[in-house]
């Protein structure tokens, strides 16, 4: 399915975001480790989550889903049972990872497989610490399918993330909760800084009654614990929201209402960003994690805080306004920043041709090795719409342009379609074409409908 966009003049309303696909997955899969019914509400909408659902009901979990709310029977440690067929997991690699760490420890054998995207995203990270760990992993070429022979119990091990990545900590910690003794991950390290990844499963972790410890970039959890059925809500997905705060910041006199977002402090630095080159967002209702006596009112500090309605997230409405122009010259993002913005390069990318000096991403070789090769799709999109672009082996370069309409090649990447999306309305004149727009299912499947509702084509 092809998209076609006009430039517009603004944004204007309310936008009803999904609920974050980072907190859903992990939500339903505590909640199939945990025993009793869990009701998550607001779940995410979207096809990778879809995936996880799917792959926990070929394992034996009840589960009853009714729009956007989920209940999940958990079933326990204990109570997994082997699936009759392979594990599809779609284009999810949380789905893959995660799931990884639970297959380790178990008593029988599983088969991961993901579509063709997927089973070229890199496994290696998450092969290593398993089988450290007792279990052991067939694949070809690190890459899916997995044939994962788990075992029960595993070794608890202390671990040294080679790479910034939480579905990596991610399945070491849910591995670790099948583990005799204590099971402990260390962040990364890049240039001399420890790089604080995203914290979502250890917030629900401690959530679902687990002792989770935390102490100088290193996780730990126990193979004794045992988790306990919730109820909670899942606050709204911000990398979603990054592509409208962007798109309204750009398009002067725009007005968008954001309500219900995760202000996650591992999961802000978009917000952070934007705020520093003079955007004008607005955090209201705050809840946790805002420093009202700050010294810029509204600003985001680093306080960590649990709110049991919300499984321990921190949430906010958000209320962007356009400014059409922004206070810096060049926008430079690397080292640890670039993984605390991983996901929203794609859109600082877009924003990079509105700044009066551009943006220079560095250490972004991770993009490499997303849904598609992020830093070559973004490169080759500017350039047909005209963008005088730098690409590096980490990164890329963009100078300040004036976008032309083009047919844009999405590579059936769903970040990637959102971004050039918001790039047309920031076009000159003429309709942009998105090919494969359909992909946007894998996060947000209503984005284009929301987009022209709030665009005046």
């Amino acid at each position: 399915m092809n998209v076609k966009i006009k430039p517009a003049k603004r944004l204007k309303g309310t936008v009803y975001l999904p609920g974050d696909k980072s907190i859903s997955h992990r939500a339903a899969i505590l909640s199939a480790i945990a025993e009793g019914t869990s009701r998550i509400e607001n779940f995410s909408t979207s096809a990778d989550c879809n995936s996880t659902l799917k792959c926990l009901e070929s394992l034996g979990i009840s589960i009853v889903r009714n729009g956007k709310t989920v209940l999940v029977k958990g079933v326990g440690k204990d109570g997994f049972i082997r699936s009759s067929r392979e594990l599809d997991c779609g284009n999810s690699g949380t789905t893959a990872r995660l799931l990884a760490g639970v297959l380790a420890g178990q008593s029988f054998e599983s088969i991961l497989i993901g579509d063709e995207s997927l089973s070229k995203r890199p496994m290696k990270r998450i092969i290593e610490p398993l089988e450290m760990m007792g279990a052991k992993i067939e694949s070809k070429e690190n890459c899916l399918p997995l044939k994962i022979r788990g075992k029960r119990p595993l070794k608890a091990i202390s671990y040294q993330m080679p790479v910034a990545s939480a579905q990596v900590k991610s399945c070491i910690l849910l591995a670790g909760l099948f583990a005799d003794g204590k099971t402990t991950v260390s962040e990364a390290v890049i240039d001399g800084e420890t790089v604080i990844t995203r914290d979502h499963t250890e917030r629900m972790l401690r959530y679902f009654g687990v002792d989770v410890e935390i102490f100088d970039g290193k996780i730990s959890v126990s193979g004794n614990a045992k988790l306990g059925a919730r109820n909670f809500t899942v606050p709204c997905d911000i990398s979603s929201a990054a592509f409208f705060l962007v798109a309204a910041s750009c398009l002067k006199d725009s007005e968008v209402f954001i309500p219900n977002v995760s202000i996650n402090p591992t999961r802000t630095a978009i917000l952070k960003v934007l705020m520093e080159i003079g955007a004008k967002i607005e955090i209201r209702q705050p809840a946790f994690c805002i420093a009202k006596d700050s010294e810029k009112d509204g600003a985001i500090n680093d306080e960590r805080a649990f709110s049991d309605e919300n499984a321990g997230e921190p949430v906010a409405d958000l209320v962007v306004y356009g400014v059409g122009q922004f206070q810096t010259d060049t926008l430079r993002i690397q080292g640890a920043q670039t993984a605390s913005l991983i996901d929203e390069i794609p859109i600082l990318a877009v924003l990079g041709t509105q700044l009066e000096g551009g943006l220079e991403v560095r250490d972004a070789k991770e993009l490499r090795v997303k849904e598609s090769d992020r830093i070559s799709a973004i490169v080759e999109n500017l350039r047909r719409m005209g963008v005088e672009v730098e690409e590096f082996s980490d990164g890329f370069c963009v100078k300040r342009s004036r976008l032309k309409a083009t047919k844009i090649d999405s590579k059936a990447d769903h970040r990637i379609a959102m971004a050039f999306a918001v790039a047309a309305l920031l076009a000159e004149e003429g309709e942009t074409e998105i090919d494969q727009a359909e992909c946007v299912s894998v996060s947000f499947p209503d984005f284009f409908q929301t987009l022209f509702q709030m665009t005046n084509f």
